[in-house]
């Protein structure tokens, strides 16, 4: 039968089993070692179709444990062509409790794994490890999709009592690393690792992303922050990264692009409870960047319902270029002509990396940055001085001029005097042989051509309120154009 919230947490508190652990045999002759005294603890119950986003199953802690371990599993029924099957998320908040943007967080890893362990001073990635203080703690399951049958699920809590181990100091990635003064840096902020559904360890996309040509990467394991503190060897690789965090809402992703380190931003809201706002300014009190992912994406709970009011930037390029990155850049240009409010959001591009054949860096941001810190990378994005690369082999030069010098780049602003004086626009382009170049502005596609390294164009700002660059590859699907080697955000022409 199915089973409402209420009645879930009743059937699971009734089924309760506590037994003591049995103590192993020594082998002969060896020296008997006192076992650990553990209790288990079995939940059961069923979550029906149309349950709430979020099931909270109690669990009391007592005094005195020093490791508390989960695992769980579920059914996975058939279904109908067409008819989504049970995918079940994990996660735990602790005595502090499940309350919106509260103390209470101590993990997610969604569906990436059946088990995880607590301890003061360790934990399974995508956990933080820390006291496992007494008090009635919340085991955090998230039904992201729920077969015509419900899902029916076991949940195991093993307590270890015990003396705990000393906890272990937080030691962060700094914040600054010695780069190449005002420069082009290259990075990618949407990158998965284990502590979350990635394959890889943070020592791993280290190596990964140095021998992808980058200067920073960005942390963006989904709704979590356990991975801050894990990134030990990045400076001595030559590599700055940002801390920061994918927040997967049922109505879209986003990402917190170089929060302050240990910093942890809730998801779990849509954008009918009208609550973004809210979160979107702890990122910024953070000192991060909102930047909505894949905003057009077709996965259930991807595509951007939130609206861009509180964006900072938008990523328009979402790994190997597809359907809907095409659609998310035609609506990006299509903002890019309003009213000159400060609201125009600079174009990104990223990997969103979670395991082979996907490709750090592939796509990059390419950001002018006065120095290879937290606060430049972040100011420069924040500006629109950036482009996007296929990889670290494309380079890009786009800039306007007007016949007195005035001078202007990606991401900036021209501004003559005369709405009619000329502005050349100069592209060069280096590691996209046999590509075509185009240029962009607020009346469409104004200039294209085919296999070239450079181009010029004339202009003037009273014909012209912007001009952006694209550099695509040869077309797959005639008409349609190509997929890109480069994407450039937009140089303004103001009179």
């Amino acid at each position: 039968m199915a089973l409402s919230r209420r009645a879930l947490l009743a059937q699971a508190a009734a089924s309760a089993t506590a037994v003591a652990a049995p103590s192993p045999s020594p082998a002969a002759g060896a020296a008997a070692e006192p076992a650990p005294d553990t209790t288990t603890v079995t939940l059961r119950g069923t979550i029906p179709p149309g349950a709430p986003d979020f099931v909270y199953v109690p669990v009391d802690v007592p005094p005195g444990v020093g490791e508390l371990r989960v695992s769980y599993r579920y059914d996975k029924p058939p279904t109908a062509p067409g008819t989504p099957g049970n995918a079940l998320d994990i996660g735990l908040f602790d005595q502090h409790g499940t309350a919106l943007g509260g103390r209470g967080f101590r993990g997610w890893s969604g569906g990436a794994r059946s088990e995880f362990f607590l301890r003061t001073d360790e934990a399974t990635p995508g956990y933080l490890p820390g006291p496992l203080e007494p008090g009635r703690w919340q085991i955090a399951l998230g039904p992201y999709t729920v077969a015509p049958q419900g899902t029916s699920c076991e949940i195991t809590v093993t307590l270890t009592h015990g003396t705990p181990q000393p906890p272990v100091p937080a030691a962060y990635p700094p914040q600054r690393i010695p780069g190449r003064g005002r420069a082009w840096y290259r990075g990618d902020c949407h990158i998965h690792s284990v502590h979350s559904d990635g394959r890889r360890t943070p020592a791993e996309i280290i190596g990964l992303a140095r021998a992808a040509g980058l200067d920073f990467i960005n942390t963006s394991d989904h709704n979590t922050h356990s991975s801050h503190t894990a990134w030990a060897g990045a400076a001595a690789a030559g590599l700055l990264v940002l801390t920061g965090e994918e927040i997967t809402t049922r109505t879209g992703h986003v990402l917190a692009v170089g929060t302050d380190p240990g910093t942890f931003i809730d998801w779990r809201y849509r954008a009918r409870d009208d609550r973004f706002a809210r979160f979107a300014r702890a990122v910024r009190r953070a000192g991060g960047l909102v930047v909505p992912a894949h905003p057009h994406a077709t996965c259930i709970g991807c595509a951007w319902k939130f609206g861009f009011g509180e964006a900072d930037a938008v990523e328009v390029w979402n790994g190997p270029w597809t359907a809907d990155d095409e659609v998310a850049l035609a609506s990006w240009d299509a903002t890019l002509s309003g009213a000159d409010d400060g609201r125009r959001l600079p174009a990104l591009a990223h990997s969103d990396y979670h395991r082979d054949p996907d490709r750090i860096g592939g796509p990059q941001t390419v950001v002018l940055a006065d120095d290879l810190s937290r606060e430049a990378i972040l100011d420069g994005l924040r500006a629109g001085r950036a482009y996007a690369a296929e990889s670290s082999a494309v380079s890009v030069d786009f800039t306007a001029v007007t016949p007195r010098g005035a001078h202007a780049g990606i991401g900036e602003a021209l501004e003559p005097d005369d709405p009619e004086t000329e502005v050349l626009v100069r592209l060069s382009v280096t590691g996209a042989e046999g590509c075509e170049l185009r240029l962009v502005t607020d009346q469409g596609l104004a200039l294209t051509v085919p296999a070239a390294a450079s181009l010029e164009w004339r202009t003037t700002p009273a014909r012209t309120a912007y001009v952006r660059a694209e550099v695509r590859h040869p077309p797959r699907t005639p008409p349609l154009p190509g997929p890109p080697a480069a994407l450039t955000n937009p140089i303004r022409l103001r009179p």
